[in-house]
Protein backbone atom coordinates (compact mmCIF):
# COMPACT_ATOMS: atom_id res chain seq x y z
CA UNK A 1 0.00 0.00 0.00
CA UNK A 2 1.17 3.49 -0.89
CA UNK A 3 1.49 5.80 1.54
CA UNK A 4 -0.32 8.98 2.16
CA UNK A 5 0.12 12.34 2.89
CA UNK A 6 -2.12 14.91 4.93
CA UNK A 7 -1.57 18.21 3.58
CA UNK A 8 -2.80 21.26 5.34
CA UNK A 9 -2.45 24.54 4.11
CA UNK A 10 -1.42 26.68 7.74
CA UNK A 11 -0.87 30.50 6.62
CA UNK A 12 -2.42 32.37 3.54
CA UNK A 13 -1.07 32.54 0.33
CA UNK A 14 -1.78 36.25 -0.19
CA UNK A 15 1.50 38.60 -1.14
CA UNK A 16 3.08 35.09 -2.36
CA UNK A 17 5.26 34.75 -5.04
CA UNK A 18 3.27 33.45 -7.82
CA UNK A 19 5.42 30.31 -7.71
CA UNK A 20 3.99 29.21 -4.60
CA UNK A 21 0.62 30.21 -5.46
CA UNK A 22 0.87 27.55 -8.51
CA UNK A 23 2.69 24.89 -6.18
CA UNK A 24 -0.61 25.26 -3.48
CA UNK A 25 -3.08 25.07 -6.35
CA UNK A 26 -1.17 22.50 -7.82
CA UNK A 27 -1.85 20.05 -4.94
CA UNK A 28 -5.26 21.25 -4.22
CA UNK A 29 -5.03 23.79 -1.60
CA UNK A 30 -7.12 27.17 -2.40
CA UNK A 31 -8.54 27.83 1.02
CA UNK A 32 -6.95 28.29 4.48
CA UNK A 33 -7.01 25.16 6.95
CA UNK A 34 -8.17 22.48 4.17
CA UNK A 35 -6.27 19.60 4.05
CA UNK A 36 -5.88 16.97 1.20
CA UNK A 37 -4.45 13.96 0.79
CA UNK A 38 -2.02 12.97 -1.43
CA UNK A 39 0.34 9.72 -2.33
CA UNK A 40 3.93 10.61 -0.69
CA UNK A 41 6.36 10.45 -3.74
CA UNK A 42 9.13 12.34 -4.78
CA UNK A 43 7.79 15.14 -6.89
CA UNK A 44 4.76 16.11 -3.92
CA UNK A 45 7.49 15.87 -1.61
CA UNK A 46 9.66 18.49 -3.61
CA UNK A 47 6.41 20.64 -3.74
CA UNK A 48 5.68 20.41 -0.08
CA UNK A 49 9.52 21.32 0.34
CA UNK A 50 8.81 24.32 -2.21
CA UNK A 51 6.15 25.79 0.35
CA UNK A 52 6.95 24.58 3.84
CA UNK A 53 6.20 27.45 5.78
CA UNK A 54 2.93 27.70 4.16
CA UNK A 55 1.62 24.08 4.88
CA UNK A 56 1.80 21.33 8.02
CA UNK A 57 2.33 17.82 6.39
CA UNK A 58 2.02 14.42 8.19
CA UNK A 59 2.11 10.71 7.36
CA UNK A 60 -1.91 9.66 7.22
CA UNK A 61 -2.34 7.91 10.23
CA UNK A 62 -5.60 5.94 8.87
CA UNK A 63 -3.53 4.01 6.28
CA UNK A 64 -3.21 1.51 8.91
CA UNK A 65 -6.47 0.22 9.24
Amino acid sequence: MAKKLNITLIKSMIGRPEKHRKVLRGMGLTKLNRTVVLEDTPSVRGMIRTVSHLVKAEENIDEAK
